[in-house]
């Protein structure tokens, strides 16, 4: 499975779709990256007249890419894709530094557990200064239809 195949099958789409590329994947993590439009439509009152990312659009992109992008690499061979049903089960996430209007984020994660269709993985989120903007512990179940 290609990694432009792995964002094909993501269950999102625009506006709210936060993964632009899959650089690499393995059974142990990934890495992606997206890029926040200066046009979103959560910047028009978060906040007035200095936009921010909300740290749950921030908090998504890190599971679109660390948790839901991961969990259908590592099924691939198991449930076919186009019937993958994901429930986000928890997050701890600790926010450390803003992101911008049209700043580029780096989301890597490392798998923790994966059993019974659960995953369970540590996701730190990058700017382009390659500093720690926010980092936890994303779970979710995956399950096929």
């Amino acid at each position: 499975m290609t990694t432009k195949e792995i964002i094909a099958q993501l269950p999102y789409t625009e506006p709210f779709l936060f993964v632009d590329e899959i650089e690499e994947v393995s059974e142990t993590h990934i890495k992606g990256s997206y890029t926040f439009k200066e046009d979103a439509y959560f910047y028009k009152g978060h906040f007035k007249n200095h936009p921010v990312t909300p740290g749950v659009i921030l908090t998504e992109c890190m599971a679109q890419i660390g948790l839901v992008s991961l969990g259908m690499y590592l099924l691939k061979d198991k449930e076919p894709l186009e019937n993958l049903k994901v429930a986000f089960t928890s997050a701890n996430v600790s926010f450390l530094k803003p992101v911008y209007p049209n700043e580029k984020v780096t989301v890597l994660s490392e798998v923790s557990y994966f059993r019974f269709q659960k995953l369970k993985c540590h996701v730190k989120l990058y700017n382009q200064e390659n500093e720690v903007v926010s980092q936890g512990e994303l779970a979710g179940m995956f399950q096929g239809l």
